[in-house]
């Protein structure tokens, strides 16, 4: 299709001679031509729809000269929409008055009785414009939303245990190079972090961090998501978007929770990886995309495989090398450092007097479990600098339950403290998954369930 055909153009004049002559001759080469005779319906018209150009009379009936009610809607146009492109039209070629509306947010103006090759020209350009300004809108969001990513997240990784000393040698070996990196590790052990790291440290630091949370994709909206698609390609789709692929396109896109797709997923996936490149939803052309891939999961893809839910070919891709993140009881010597770190997070953010752990609470956090992990330690500080009132955090200030068999499996049973249902039903499920070494199918027989239920369930309880 050619391009001229593809605009949306709004034309605001009082005069319907001036609307019929402008619709008769912009359909012949526009997308979509509406006209309306009054500015006062501007603003229901741009909540509704986005148009590439408005052309804006400059005098309406009330002043027929001034200027002033083409200026009121001018603003008001930038207003609702400030990467609208608007066209003044003026029937006295006032070069004083049509440069005052180009200071004021005007994209250009055109004289009437125009004519016709001059005006098309006209918004041909002022369209090229609205499709820049769209452009950097979209790079700006994504900036925005990389860099608050960033923000809202503790940026370095703290622990001096022998377990993350080998992580930090691990990330300085993998992040120099190339290779895709697999990082394994249960929730809440600051998997986004290590990718986090590899990137910064990698010959593509000073470019974009894409993070995808592949378990928060439904099927529908995945293509989209990852690869981007087209003006019409469905409901909705109301202009071209690129895919995150594009976007992390030489820098590092992050895929959180590869365990959680589906096979139709994973082979549209194992596609795009093998290739190097993307199609958008809609659309036949091939885009190139050089792009540092990093994945996560806290599942057993080993394990999967055997179940027949998880590609072993996609498997080989993705782990050229892999990373596992300890838990945090394996490496409870950094439970201090993490415990100062988010004090004094929680109580700058808070606004709060306190000055210390106590050392009663140090050692009550140390023989804690932790089953959640950095993650869990971070909401008990988070809630315990809340609620605290005093100088100094103490024992009791930390909700835990420091009795180690007192919610886990015993040898023999379960031992429950906790009758709530869905409690129950977690502590089941996961002694069952111990006992049959994380066997999603032979778990899900004796459990009397579908393998596809008893992955919901395990994604609804963190298991």
């Amino acid at each position: 299709m050619n391009q001229s055909r593809q605009g949306k153009i709004l034309v605001v004049d009082d005069d319907l001679d001036v609307l019929s002559a402008a619709k008769l001759y912009l359909k012949r080469h526009f997308g979509l031509v509406e006209t309306v005779s009054t500015p006062d319906a501007i603003p229901d018209l741009l909540r509704d729809n986005s148009y590439d150009v408005i052309l804006l009379d400059m005098n309406f009936t009330k002043d027929v000269s001034s200027g002033k009610e083409g200026f009121f809607w001018l603003d008001k146009i930038l207003g609702i929409d400030p990467s609208a492109v608007v066209v003044m039209i003026t029937a006295y070629g006032d070069v004083e008055l049509a440069v005052k509306a180009i200071k004021e947010g005007a994209t250009d103006f055109t004289v009437k009785p125009w004519e016709n090759k001059k005006l098309q020209a006209t918004i041909l350009s002022a369209m090229k414009l609205r499709e820049s300004r769209l452009e950097s809108d979209k790079l700006r969001s994504w900036q925005r939303q990389v860099s608050a990513d960033i923000d809202n997240k503790y940026q370095d990784i703290i622990g001096q245990s022998e377990p993350m000393l080998k992580l930090y040698q691990s990330i300085q070996q993998v992040a120099k190079t190339d290779a895709n990196v697999l990082i394994l590790g249960e929730n809440g052990t600051g998997k986004e972090l290590i990718a986090r790291a590899i990137h910064r440290n990698s010959k593509r630091s000073t470019d974009v961090f894409v993070n995808v949370d592949l378990g928060a994709l439904s099927e529908t909206l995945f293509e989209s998501e990852l690869f981007g698609h087209v003006k019409g390609a469905f409901t909705d789709a109301r202009e071209d978007r690129p895919g995150r692929f594009e976007i992390s396109s030489g820098g590092t896109i992050f895929l959180d929770e590869i365990g959680n797709l589906s096979l139709t997923m994973q082979a549209k996936l194992l596609t795009v990886l093998q290739n190097k490149e993307v199609i958008r939803l809609g659309s036949n052309k091939i885009i190139p995309v050089d792009v540092r891939q990093i994945f996560a999961t806290n599942m057993n893809l080993h394990r999967m495989i055997e179940d027949q839910t998880f590609r072993q070919d996609l498997l080989y891709r993705i782990n050229t090398i892999e990373i596992q993140v300890p838990p945090l009881r394996e490496r409870k010597e950094d439970i201090p450092l993490l415990a100062e770190y988010f004090l004094q997070h929680y109580v700058k953010k808070y606004q709060k007097k306190i000055r210390s752990l106590s050392e009663p609470a140090l050692k009550r956090m140390q023989k804690y479990h932790w089953p959640g992990n950095v993650r869990e330690l971070q909401h008990v500080m988070e809630r315990a600098v809340i609620m605290n009132k005093g100088l100094t955090l103490n024992a009791e200030d930390l909700f835990i339950n420091t009795r180690k068999n007192a919610e886990t499996d015993a040898e023999d049973g379960l031992v429950i403290s906790n009758f709530n249902l869905e409690h129950v039903e977690r502590l089941v499920i996961q002694r069952i998954l111990k006992k049959y070494h994380g066997s999603v199918t032979q778990s899900a027989n004796e459990l009397g369930l579908t393998r596809t239920s008893l992955y919901r369930r395990m994604e609804k309880y963190d298991l």
